[in-house]
């Protein structure tokens, strides 16, 4: 069976699950004084924590959630888990001691090249600290490379032992010297195709993108999504929309070429316009969801033979474009809610961006 279609038989076991939710939501810079795009102030984040514990949302170690993902178990409503990337000194300085007050656990993401290389980036005596109050300190790779790119004649063999050696060193640094290595690993970007969740998988990792979305049950355990909040996604009715978002009721995720053709990749040209196909378990919704793209707005979609197909009104740009489709959930506030990222080269193939 190939990865297509055992993320497809995947896809199916959420038929057999209740429809819960729980959403973990991610954050970089918690401060009033670096980069805008991915931060957010301390005053918000303040606020968004508000959210959570004065609306009976549960707060649980992310660990926990992917415990359940593992066996395959239903996830309990209105549970959040917090996550941090790339290794970013404001965690320790504002995040760290707002959550540490309240007693709520999170995971911090870090690339453990850049620990301890200047005031912007947190030390292992910091790290050790948090992680002994109770935070997960987990695997973000050890460079924060763009991990499905190949560097220059590179091999496939050679780029796999590369980004295979990278989260591998970073396991070991975390090992020595926090003393434990959860085995989960967010991607730098949030950036992934299918050979790098087929590394994920055969190195025993449970990682996670930056596509958002809400989880439950045995999906694909390579892609696991998760909201960002930073820079314009900051206000705080952004977020109670979102940490209140249901799963969409996937039973299938296929991808397809401008020719219709079906393809197993997720990364494409930028002179394409890639078609997502979903099939859900209530057909009742195909018509109600609206898809939108990164810069796109409002996209195309179409109901044939009870699958939804959604294609951009244009071709896709170079970088990261993410269709997102919702729709509503029947309770008031509630959306159902699912995010396909694909990543564009130029029309040559070349990788023209860097951030």
């Amino acid at each position: 069976m190939n990865y297509l279609m055992r993320v497809m038989v995947a896809m199916i076991a959420y038929l057999a699950l209740p429809a819960s939710a729980a959403v973990v939501i991610l954050y970089h810079h918690v401060s009033d004084t670096t980069p805008k795009s991915t931060s957010i102030s301390p005053a918000a984040f303040e606020a968004q924590m508000d959210y959570l514990a004065k609306n009976n949302f549960t707060v649980v170690p992310l660990l926990e959630l992917t415990e359940k993902l593992r066996k395959g178990e239903p996830l309990p409503d209105k549970t959040v888990a917090i996550s941090f990337d790339d290794s970013y000194a404001s965690v320790y300085e504002s995040a760290f001691p707002r959550l540490k007050k309240r007693g709520w656990p999170f995971t911090f993401f870090v690339n453990t090249d850049a620990v301890g290389t200047g005031k912007i980036f947190v030390n292992w005596d910091q790290l050790r600290e948090m992680a002994k109050a109770g935070a997960t300190i987990a695997n973000h790779s050890s460079s924060h490379t763009h991990l499905p790119r190949r560097e220059g004649s590179e091999s496939a063999a050679q780029w796999r032992d590369r980004i295979t050696q990278d989260i591998n060193n970073a396991q070991q640094k975390i090992k020595q010297e926090i003393g434990t290595a959860p085995m989960i690993l967010a991607y730098p970007f949030g950036e992934y195709d299918v050979d790098v969740q087929r590394i994920a998988k055969k190195l025993g990792y449970i990682a996670f993108g930056q596509q958002s979305g809400a989880l439950y049950g045995k999906g694909d355990l390579q892609s696991v999504p998760r909201f960002p909040f930073g820079g314009s996604f900051t206000a705080l009715d952004d977020f109670i929309l979102k940490v209140n978002t249901k799963p969409m009721p996937l039973t299938e995720v296929e991808f397809y070429g401008d020719n219709k053709q079906k393809q197993e990749n997720l990364i494409v040209r930028e002179s394409e316009k890639p078609w997502l196909v979903l099939t859900l378990s209530d057909d009742s919704l195909l018509k109600k969801i609206n898809c939108f793209a990164t810069g796109q707005g409002a996209i195309t979609t179409a109901v044939i033979d009870n699958k939804l197909w959604v294609q951009p009104n244009k071709p896709l740009g170079t970088g990261r474009t993410r269709y997102n489709c919702t729709a509503y959930a029947g309770e008031k506030g509630r959306f159902y809610w699912y995010t396909q990222q694909w990543l564009a080269t130029d029309k040559q193939g070349n990788w023209t961006y860097r951030d």
